[in-house]
């Protein structure tokens, strides 16, 4: 029994000796990797550049959906900037008119996902005009702090006449000029 005891003994330090040995430096293997570069695209600085907005219908989600519209955009030939904003539904995209078309930005849209509808497309000298020109016009029913405080004023001075400008888009300048 005794002479067991020294076998596992001089076993087990054995095994610990050898297991707490220090290892060489790891053998590092050289691997050749072809690597591809990827052409970008460079745009024409003498290229006419044009600027849309349209409403994209059907995105359910911000990073699925809208970015993976936003980036087959702007990987088009002739995309300067593309930008789909997923609150707003909203798709801007800025393009050389010689390589796009509004046909073909509503081409890439549908592509991207049967879901995918184009709406109310249209050029702008800059992005969210259509936005601005809605703000400038009230509601009579109009309840926003904005426009409550153009109804205090028109109530308070009912006896004095607003002159509006030229320009004015108001609804109230509008339906003066009809009169």
């Amino acid at each position: 029994m005794k002479s067991l005891k020294n076998i596992i003994g001089l076993l087990l330090f054995t095994v610990f000796f050898t297991a707490c040995k220090n290892e060489t430096a790891p053998e590092v293997k050289t691997v050749e990797v072809e690597t591809t570069t990827e052409e970008v695209a460079t745009l024409d600085p003498n290229a006419t550049y044009a600027k849309a907005e349209f409403t994209i219908e059907g995105m359910t989600c911000a990073m699925g959906c809208a970015k993976t519209i936003e980036k087959k955009m702007a990987k088009m030939e002739g995309v300067k900037s593309a930008k789909v904003d997923f609150d707003k539904k909203l798709a801007m995209v800025e393009y050389d008119e010689a390589k796009v078309t509004p046909t073909s930005l509503e081409e890439v849209v549908k592509k991207a996902g049967d879901m995918y509808s184009v709406k109310d497309m249209h050029a702008v000298d800059a992005f969210g005009e259509k936005a601005d020109a809605e703000k400038t016009a009230c509601a009579k029913d109009c309840k926003k702090a904005c426009c409550a405080d153009k109804a205090e004023t028109s109530e308070t001075s009912t006896d004095k006449k607003m002159a509006c400008k030229v320009d004015c888009k108001m609804a109230c300048c509008a339906e003066k000029g009809k009169a």
